[in-house]
């Protein structure tokens, strides 16, 4: 009997939290967490200012279109509101491979690049490693990619 609960309550949380990704996926067009989270908590900032991401205090937040941003300080906080366009990741924060390609898929922060002053994530290294062979090309095609699917739900991809 308690079996069946533990199975009935975990077969309800899957399809909850299915439900709840699909829904929040269908109405942001950024990659973040269902609870709105960017970038898994890392500071946008820090990519430009630290030159590596740092984590984010989960203390120093500002909301832009909807999603979470963390920030390591004060400062950098200030410095993303003035202008969040100069700190945030192309495509959304969707890996930038995966936007050639025509799909969304997470973009981890981990694996990123600064190009021409602007933030690409990729999904893996070995997606990244693929992307860094023609980064150029990938970004010309990730731009024309990027109009046609930016509004379009990953699971319709």
């Amino acid at each position: 009997m308690f079996a069946n609960l533990i199975r009935g309550t975990v077969a309800a949380a899957v399809v909850a939290g299915t439900l709840v990704t699909s829904a929040f996926a269908a109405g942001v067009d950024i990659n973040a967490t269902v609870t709105g989270l960017a970038l898994r908590g890392v500071d946008p900032v820090s990519y430009f200012t630290n030159g590596a991401p740092k984590d984010g205090d989960f203390s120093i937040t500002s909301v832009h279109n909807g999603a979470t941003y963390r920030f390591t300080s004060e400062e950098n906080k200030d410095l993303f509101e003035k202008n969040p366009e100069k700190y945030l990741p192309q495509y959304g924060g969707f890996c930038a491979f995966g936007t050639a390609m025509g799909v969304k898929v997470d973009g981890d922060p981990d694996l990123w690049k600064i190009v021409d002053g602007k933030l690409y994530l990729n999904l893996s290294e070995s997606i990244q490693e693929r992307w860094n062979k023609d980064t150029a090309g990938f970004i010309e095609t990730g731009d024309d990619k990027w109009t046609e699917i930016e509004n379009v739900d990953p699971s319709e991809l």
